[in-house]
């Protein structure tokens, strides 16, 4: 990579450089708004936001409309995994990046996403479909400004975190995107565009990622994949805060924090007449894992604020929704799907306070 110290994590094997990097991002925080102590500190706004391929219309169409009805908060950390991480950058940077936001969920068209390829590739490729255009789009977006801007985000105290899975060694990696954007280093842009890429890198279906890294004075190529293969979405994890619970029980001071989860899927089973045979049921078998892994997440990082005493509110797709995806990737569908959100927060939505199965 970069050779940045900070510039990703590895919570399966341990969360103190994670946990030393939220550290200096509070007293970053602190500092630039002037403040004493972190006890003065107001309360921190947190976002996650799922994967769910085309389904990420839903969360763009609820940050835009939000950003119109006037209580959308700037937020201090968001984090995102596949189409999550694409929305990420621009919820990150607030309503200034809304019309971007709009137009990567409302205007781009299938083969500026995938360019498909022949049925063969199931044998003899590693996907189904060519994401270079997607890559072509992401490099649109994520531009000089745009990296300006994470910097300086970066420099109030403010995290930007993407998620992607090194599928050779099994490990989910958090990416934090603040500091790549601020290193100045030349190759800062290709690799948030990379980063990008490989947290939406839909296993069989996208090419996996080839990022280069240096260990050990030895350059090599670690495989990079959906985010998603580990986790739906993630908001921290729940080693990082696992004394602040007994922290506010002794009454010592603990920076308060309102959570927003955007779940771009729905939370009910959706009924499907699934054809007898291998490829049939072994998709559905595989899209049911994907269901319910992005239910765990949200009852995961529900349990986990619960025990750190941090306000929860979560957005899913509801049942009024039944519009049916005629092909991947489908404008109209997302054009719909993306005015179901805006028009839900333009009304005021109204966040679950926990995961409707509980």
């Amino acid at each position: 990579m970069l050779g940045i110290s900070n510039e990703r994590f590895f919570p399966a094997l341990g969360i103190d450089a994670l946990e030393a990097e939220f550290i200096a991002a509070l007293e970053r925080q602190r500092r630039a708004r002037g403040l004493k102590s972190l006890a003065d500190m107001p309360q921190l706004q947190l976002l996650a936001v799922s994967g769910g391929g085309e389904n990420g219309a839903f969360g763009a169409g609820l940050l835009c409309g939000w950003s119109v009805q006037g209580t959308r908060p700037p937020f201090d950390l968001v984090t995102g995994i596949s189409t999550g991480a694409l929305t990420a950058p621009f919820a990150f940077l607030g309503p200034d990046y809304d019309p971007q936001l709009r137009a990567v969920y409302t205007e781009t068209a299938p083969h500026q996403i995938m360019l498909k390829r022949a049925l063969t590739a199931a044998l003899f490729d590693d996907a189904m479909a060519d994401n270079a255009p997607l890559f072509e789009t992401i490099s649109r977006y994520v531009d000089a400004r745009m990296l300006a801007g994470i910097a300086a985000a970066y420099d109030a105290g403010r995290l930007l975190l993407i998620a992607s899975t090194n599928i050779d060694a099994q490990v989910p990696v958090i990416w934090n995107i603040g500091a790549i954007a601020k290193s100045g280093h030349p190759k800062a842009a290709d690799t948030i565009r990379r980063i990008l890429l490989a947290s939406a890198a839909i296993p069989g279906a996208f090419p996996p990622s080839m990022i280069e890294v240096t260990m050990d004075g030895k350059t090599y190529q670690e495989m990079h994949v959906d985010g998603g293969a580990v986790a739906q979405t993630f908001l921290y994890p729940s080693a990082l805060t696992r004394n602040r619970a007994e922290r506010k029980r002794a009454g010592q001071p603990v920076v308060e924090a309102r959570a927003f989860i955007i779940r771009n899927g729905r939370l009910d089973p959706e009924w499907a007449a699934v054809e007898r045979r291998t490829l049939g049921i072994a998709g559905r078998a595989i899209s049911t894992m994907i269901a319910v892994s992005g239910y765990n997440d949200v009852v995961r990082i529900y349990s986990i604020t619960q025990r750190d005493g941090i306000d929860y509110n979560l957005a899913f797709i509801g049942r009024d929704f039944n519009k049916a995806l005629p092909a991947p990737f489908d404008a109209t569908y997302m054009r719909a799907l993306f005015d179901y959100g805006y028009q839900q927060a333009l009304r005021g939505y109204d966040w679950a306070k926990k995961p409707p199965i509980l």
